[in-house]
């Protein structure tokens, strides 16, 4: 059993200026409860380079405004499960066991308004939020939540999600007319999720550009068709229309293939910010201007398309088929308390961990 200490409400501060500047801090009291108001433990949430696109794209996204923090402190969200273990709204039993954005914290108090599925957190400073990123999914009520694939869940079926929808634009879209695919930050894993799916639609080549210390990594996994190091993007193909997905948010790199394709690029595709540390991308780039992808804008649109249920069983058999794949790279390692946490986040976000690892925490 745990001592009162152990579960004290605590919470991991990110300075929004600095993200090598971290801290713990004691957390908000978790009682009394207002009516309506559900209390969950978080029990363990996955850290990969996807929280660190959260960050760095924490104001213009309004990443930070998941879980507001003092001053210019802020609580980078993170996708994990949690557990009700106080409740003041009838609808909502304790013992629920939920899937969603969580901070990097031991409890989270939410203005649940139970939908049937799971619950939305209603309170006023994420009410502007799409519905997607404030809704906790019932276990019992999630067709594609499997209780000995949790750890996979949480490191993967978010940004899954993201290189589904992508995929499903460039499909929609004929691909810009493009022959080919370039997807930077190869060896994250959107970018494998990613160069998965567009493998499977056979419409030319993926290419994967990565850093030269993980291009064993990335030639290894067989979604890429070709992997070239940024320091070799010279030889990227040049006679052939392409789209470009970047995921690492490096406005050279992006500046050079721009510069390297120019007119051949026919669209370019913003998702992620993994060189977080990198120059902006200059504004007159040749070619077409990079447009930035918003996963939930997707996510609206193919439910008007096909219905939910519709989304929902094209999205599971996408994801049954990943989540094979992904046994056959990913290692994951689980890690517990304050000091691990900072240490794994530390490592990611200045990019000492193998790509091939996936991080799990509880607090």
């Amino acid at each position: 059993m745990m001592s009162e200490n152990e579960l004290a409400p605590i919470d991991f501060l990110i300075n929004r200026d600095d993200f090598r500047d971290c801290r713990f801090v004691p957390g908000s009291a978790t009682h009394p409860l207002e009516p309506g108001q559900v209390l969950f433990r978080v029990d363990r949430f996955a850290l990969t380079s996807n929280n660190i696109t959260y960050a760095a794209a924490g104001d213009l996204l309004n990443y930070w405004g998941f879980f507001p923090g003092p001053d210019r402190w802020g609580r980078i969200p993170a996708m994990g499960f949690g557990d009700v273990i106080d409740s003041r709204n009838e609808e909502v039993q304790v013992g629920t066991r939920c899937f969603g954005f969580f901070p990097m914290s031991r409890h989270l108090i939410v203005d649940a308004k139970p939908n049937g599925s799971g619950i939305v957190d209603t309170v006023a400073h994420r009410a502007s939020q799409a519905p997607v990123y404030r809704t906790y999914n019932y276990t019992t009520a999630d067709a594609l939540y499997s209780q000995d694939r949790e750890d996979q869940i949480m490191l993967l079926r978010g940004l899954f999600m993201t290189s589904f929808l992508v995929d499903d634009l460039f499909d929609d879209e004929d691909f810009y007319g493009a022959e080919s695919s370039i997807i930077t930050s190869a060896s994250s894993k959107t970018s494998i999720a990613l160069g998965f799916l567009l493998k499977r639609r056979a419409r030319g080549p993926v290419i994967g550009l990565t850093s030269e210390r993980n291009r064993d990594f990335v030639t290894g996994l067989g979604c890429y068709d070709e992997v070239i190091t940024y320091d070799q993007l010279s030889s990227l193909p040049s006679e052939r229309p392409a789209v470009m997905i970047d995921m690492a948010g490096n406005g050279e790199v992006v500046a050079a293939i721009h510069e390297r394709l120019r007119d051949q690029l026919k669209y370019s595709c913003a998702v992620g910010g993994t060189h977080w540390e990198s120059k902006p991308k200059p504004d007159d780039l040749p070619g077409p201007q990079p447009e930035f992808f918003f996963a939930p804008a997707r996510i609206v649109k193919r439910s008007e398309d096909w219905g939910g249920a519709g989304l929902q069983e094209r999205l599971g058999s996408a994801w049954s088929d990943f989540l094979e794949f992904s046994d056959q790279w990913l290692s994951v390692s689980r890690h517990h308390g304050p000091e691990a946490l900072e240490r794994v986040y530390l490592d990611v976000l200045t990019g000492r961990i193998d790509p091939s690892d996936g991080h799990v925490i509880s607090l």
